[in-house]
């Protein structure tokens, strides 16, 4: 069992958790993701490592209160138990000093898996820039841990109520076009969002790195969900990645993929019963 030490609500669908959980807090990197199951009859969830804490043994996640499992684990309080949390899984970003500046760029609670990316690189040397993307200011996250280390925090929200109104693309492609030079750009977010984000990089030859978390499902490659196409080649998010080059990714098998079983899911909403 896995303590709650910590649970803090973001906004009104997205959470975050401190779980104790030592082996884990050791041996995770930036880019690495757990495996949770909040009692023993749940599902297997698979969330990316937004923090941790090696001396305390802890592991920072968020999630979003979407469905079933998520609604339960929604029900824990500080104190409570979950009954497993497995990890440390996927291979860890590669992160090196960079010469040139390195702009990330986070749609919604692709922000908690970009932040320990940008700050390992900050703490390794490398200027960092970020643009974080939300439908409003509340959906905004992590901004102000950005600025402990980003030289710059740009925000763009879909009603304009922080920032710059519109997308994050509309930012990155803004400040390509004023001669912001970047050495390496890292999008993490929705996979609409990410397949924009390289439309704008790779006309600028900007190296790009994405996150395929949003379409991992088991966790260990087993269940076939996350089998994407990279530069021609069959890979595994969860096991292969999930990180990898943007410019090779077939953004268009992926959302097609993740959006076979939408009625299937809708149907499942309707029917949670008592996960209020």
């Amino acid at each position: 069992m896995y303590k709650i030490v910590k649970k803090e609500t973001l906004n009104d669908v997205v959470e975050l958790m401190v779980i104790e959980a030592p082996y884990v807090a050791r041996k995770c990197e930036p880019g690495q993701f757990i495996i949770l199951r909040v009692d023993e009859d749940g599902e297997r969830v698979p969330l990316t490592i937004a923090d941790y804490d090696r001396e305390a043994g802890t592991v920072e996640i968020i999630y979003q209160i979407l469905g079933y499992s998520t609604r339960l684990l929604s029900q824990k309080q500080e104190g409570d138990t979950i009954e497993d949390f497995v990890g440390p899984l996927g291979v860890p970003a590669n992160l090196t000093k960079q010469d040139k500046k390195v702009i990330g760029v986070a749609g919604g609670v692709g922000a908690a898996p970009l932040y320990p990316q940008l700050r390992k690189l900050a703490e390794l040397g490398t200027k960092v820039d970020v643009i974080i993307g939300g439908k409003s200011k509340d959906y905004v996250l992590f901004a102000d841990r950005f600025r402990e280390f980003c030289d710059n925090v740009y925000i763009a929200t879909d009603d304009g109520s922080e920032g710059t109104k519109g997308f994050v693309t509309t930012v990155l492609q803004d400040l390509l076009d004023q001669g912001e030079e970047y050495g390496e750009c890292i999008a993490i977010g929705p996979l609409i969002m990410m397949k924009n984000v390289v439309k704008v990089t790779k006309p600028a030859d900007l190296h790009t790195m994405v996150s395929l978390n949003p379409i991992m499902i088991d966790g260990t490659g087993m269940c076939g969900g996350c089998r994407v196409t990279i530069g021609g080649e069959t890979k595994f998010a969860c096991v292969d990645g999930p990180d990898f080059d943007g410019f090779l990714v077939d953004f268009d098998e992926c959302i097609t993929r993740q959006g076979l079983f939408k009625e299937e899911e809708h149907i499942c909403n309707l029917g949670l019963g008592g996960a209020k």
